[in-house]
């Protein structure tokens, strides 16, 4: 199968290099520098969305937003070969999923929602863990391509993959806070923060989150892998979806607020460990 992928960015560009190890990739960014270095690994670099979509099989997206997805959808709908299958690996609402599903099945093409978890690290190592909704046919069909990448799961009907998603950003967000107020209180009262966290490996409190995240907190180095922008974003997608099914849920509130009076203070780039930072200066 011929493979395209549109978005080269944090995420975009590693998972690029594990797609063509073993299939034929073309690849769009909408700044065409944020490519460079791809050309060696037989990556065939275009300019133009409609280069990219003409005789390609499966059409990768991994872009900023709603409207960008919705925006790339409209615009590859003119070229896209009939049968083939569209595949966004972004994060966004469940209604933008649902939309594009009806946009493609007009013209006799798939859509598959796949957002993911992992960050640029599982990127890079090709360990992503990949939450698909659609049409198991199609999901199978596409299954080899998403395992260069990662860990595929089909959990329901198109949309699924977003809600899944949404359900994972619930939990890293809510754990995120939680190690900051944990490494907070070791530096308070004077213990060694990297000692607790060896002190409770293995344990109940240890996850991935303490080890990596409670690491950036305790160097204080706040260099985006994930934006705040970004998970500010989900943590809104997810207040949005829950009000619709009449669900409160007053921690992620708490913490989607955080993330805005981080963005409002102009760290809307920094790593979402910088809650750390929010919570160190809340009184």
């Amino acid at each position: 199968m011929k493979v395209g992928i549109i978005g080269t960015g944090l995420m975009g560009f590693p998972m690029a290099i594990n797609i063509a190890k073993k299939y034929e990739l073309k690849a769009f960014n909408r700044t065409f520098d944020k490519m460079k270095g791809l050309e060696k690994y037989k990556i065939n670099l275009c300019s133009t969305l409609d280069n990219l979509s003409k005789d390609t099989d499966v059409i990768i997206s991994m872009l900023p937003g709603d409207d960008e997805v919705l925006e790339t959808v409209s615009q590859v709908k003119k070229n896209i070969k009939p049968n083939s299958v569209f595949v966004d690996m972004s994060s966004t609402k469940v209604s933008t999923a649902n939309e594009c599903y009806k946009v493609l099945k007009e013209i006799n093409s798939h859509f598959i929602d796949a957002p993911v978890s992992g960050g640029p690290e599982g990127a890079k190592s090709g360990s992503l863990a990949i939450m698909a909704g659609g049409e198991q046919n199609i999901f199978l069909k596409i299954k080899p391509i998403l395992e260069t990448m990662g860990k595929s799961t089909l959990l329901g009907p198109n949309g699924s993959g977003q809600v899944a998603k949404l359900c994972n950003q619930i939990i890293v967000n809510i754990t995120i806070g939680a190690v900051a107020e944990a490494i907070l209180l070791c530096e308070k009262n004077g213990t060694d923060p990297n000692k607790f966290i060896t002190a409770v490996s293995g344990g109940f409190a240890d996850s991935k989150i303490l080890k990596i995240h409670g690491q950036r907190m305790i160097d204080k180095n706040f260099i985006a892998g994930g934006k705040n922008i970004t998970l500010l974003k989900d943590m809104t997608n997810i207040l949005e979806s829950a009000s619709k099914k009449n669900l409160n849920l007053p921690i992620s509130k708490l913490i989607r607020n955080m993330f805005k009076n981080l963005c409002d203070a102009g760290l809307e780039n920094d790593d979402h460990s910088s809650l750390y930072k929010e919570i160190s200066n809340s009184k």
